[in-house]
Formats: C-alpha cells, sequence, structure tokens
C-alpha cells in the first residue's frame, strides 16, 4: 500500500475517534509498526496530527471543535482550575444546572467530593455518570433526543422538561469567547438548552479553560449580559480588562 493511501486512511480514522493507536493501524493496514510511525510523523509534519505515546492525535485546534470524545482529552488541568474556582460559587441546598461539555463533566468531579446537599439538573449524559457516585445528591437527567457525540439529550422535550426548573445557578460549557463576538458555539442543538438555562437561572456563569479565549465558534449562543461571570483557569490582567470593556467579566 502507497504512503498517500495510508495516510488517507490515517487521518479518517482520527475524523471518527479523535486519536488512534499505532499498533491498530498497522494491524489494519497489514504493515509494520515503523512505516505507521514514520507516516504519523510525516503527517505531523505537515500539520495534519500530533504525536502522541503510542499514536496520534488531531492537533489541538481541530480537537477544540470534535466531538465529545476529542474535547475530552486537551486542557485537562486548566478545565480542573477553571471547575475549582466554579464551585467556589456554589452553596449547599441550591439547584444547579449543568449543559452538555467535557469542562462540566471535569466539574461533576470535583463537585462529588465537596458537596452532599445539592439538586442538579443536567442533560449531560456523561456529567450524569459521574454525579451518581455521590448517593447524596440528587441528579434529575433531562430526557429528549440523544446526541451520540456530544454525550447529551436536546431537542423540544429536552427543553419543554427544563422549563420546568428554575436553578439557583447554571454552570454553562461553552466552545469559545471572544472579545468582539462574544460567546460562540458549534453545537447548534446544544444552544438552546443553554439559552434556557441562562433565561432560567439566578445567577449564570460560564466555566471555560483559557484556550478558548480569543476565538470564534460557529454560532453567536446569547447577548454577553445573559452571562453574568466567566471563570478561567488563568488570565492576564490586561486581557481581563479588554473583556470587561467588551462586558464580559472574567474570575
Amino acid at each position: 500500500m502507497l504512503y498517500n493511501d495510508r495516510a488517507a486512511f490515517i487521518l479518517q480514522q482520527l475524523q471518527l475517534k479523535s486519536t488512534v493507536k499505532v499498533t491498530e493501524i498497522a494491524k489494519s493496514l497489514n504493515v509494520s509498526v515503523d512505516t505507521v510511525r514514520r507516516d504519523l510523523k510525516a503527517l505531523e509534519e505537515q500539520g495534519q496530527l500530533k504525536c502522541v505515546h503510542g499514536g496520534a492525535s488531531l492537533p489541538d485546534y481541530m480537537l477544540a471543535f470534535s466531538n465529545f470524545s476529542g474535547r475530552e482529552i486537551i486542557h485537562i488541568e486548566e478545565k480542573r482550575r477553571a471547575a475549582l474556582k466554579a464551585l467556589e460559587h456554589l452553596r449547599p441546598g441550591s439547584v444547579i444546572a449543568l449543559n452538555s461539555g467535557t469542562t462540566n463533566v471535569i466539574l461533576a468531579q470535583e463537585l462529588i467530593k465537596r458537596f452532599t446537599d445539592l439538586t442538579i439538573v443536567t442533560n449531560n449524559v456523561s456529567a450524569a455518570m459521574v454525579l451518581m457516585q455521590n448517593q447524596s445528591l440528587r441528579t434529575i437527567v433531562l430526557g429528549g433526543d440523544l446526541d451520540s457525540l456530544e454525550h447529551s439529550t436536546y431537542g423540544s422535550i429536552c427543553e419543554r422538561e427544563l422549563g420546568m426548573y428554575y436553578p439557583d445557578i447554571c454552570f454553562l460549557s461553552i466552545n469559545s469567547v471572544d472579545a468582539e463576538a462574544g460567546f460562540t458555539d458549534f453545537r447548534f442543538a446544544e444552544i438552546g438548552v443553554m439559552q434556557l438555562m441562562a433565561r432560567n437561572s439566578s445567577k449564570v456563569i460560564a466555566v471555560m479553560d483559557s484556550s478558548k479565549l480569543g476565538r470564534r465558534s460557529k454560532k453567536v449562543i446569547m447577548d454577553n449580559s445573559m452571562i453574568d461571570l466567566l471563570v478561567m483557569d488563568s488570565i492576564k490582567p490586561e486581557v481581563r480588562e479588554l473583556y470587561r470593556r467588551a462586558g464580559i467579566c472574567i474570575e
């Protein structure tokens, strides 16, 4: 098999799974592990992928707009720091809402270690699986159509059920934020859920890692005034001031 054919197969697998293993590619193509490693290195030099131990993944800039499984593996520690800062705003006894997204899964991981007396309303199936590990929490999973790529529910049923709740606080996992464009996302089916959570919640906090600053995704999701606070891992004071002038308060 020629290099171009092998490269096309590798890139196809990356689009499907976001990560590939050297051994699996070698077996699928019936070539040596060394051949696959050389192919991956060549594709990395072209900017098509990023070599990691035992395989390859999509570059970070592509993972940021990939499906849930792809985004789940990048900027984990930054997301965790942002999540921990967000939880400082949470009070026992609160009703909270979580939308879909990898950052809110990490927030759920930290939440179950620190709180017991909470009610969580969510369309985030992966976060719900984490929350069920703490039986002192009440977790309400919204129904609706299932998005297998985003591990979430969405649609009219989901939004109708969500509309019955008025959370004390909601934590929104959003794809991108820019001082001019505001908050944007590529998950079109999620936008209605995020907007309704923001309208119905007493306090709205966007939880994002700092790699999402200065980026624009596919669609503006809501007016900046609908979000009370943006919590991030760390940013420079001058950047914080730039966004403050645009009406976005960053902590």
